[in-house]
């Protein structure tokens, strides 16, 4: 992680990727990093999780801690890790993704980048509306309970 200071992905932003399927990361979140930091985009459940180094590196070390011999863990890591993307974000703050990524999440064009402390999540505008409208009738404190916070 950068000297920089410790990042807080907070909030969200509409972005539309350019010809070349590239999206930009909003300064915000770029501030807190040094040219070359390696963030790992990881797919999920219908949406992208972005992982900045710090949380890419707890994922490391988990994964480090697998025997070698495990032929099982070994197998669950090369598949879960084919379908991942280590990136740096160029001068300008965008990222190259993958056409197999943005298929995953289904994002053609238009992308919401949403903030989750820690890390940041990429969705179709259509899923983050899925979302939204899931959780719409949660109660704010019943959510943070469930969480533990």
């Amino acid at each position: 992680m950068s000297s920089l200071g410790k990042p807080f992905y907070t909030g969200s932003f509409r972005h539309t990727l350019d010809d070349k399927n590239r999206l930009t990361i909003p300064s915000a979140w770029r501030s807190a990093h040094a040219e070359g930091d390696t963030f790992l985009v990881v797919p999920l459940d219908g949406y992208l999780s972005v992982l900045p180094p710090a949380e890419a590196q707890k994922l490391y070390d988990r994964v480090a801690a697998q025997a070698l011999s495990d032929s099982e863990a070994q197998e669950a890591a090369a598949d879960f890790f084919s379908k991942t993307l280590a990136f740096s974000f160029d001068k300008a703050g965008r990222v190259m993704l993958t056409p197999e990524l943005l298929a995953h999440a289904g994002i053609a064009k238009d992308a919401v980048l949403v903030g989750s402390m820690n890390k940041f999540n990429l969705y179709s505008p259509a899923t983050w509306e899925r979302v939204q409208a899931a959780t719409a009738a949660q109660k704010p404190a019943d959510r943070l309970r469930r969480m533990g916070i």
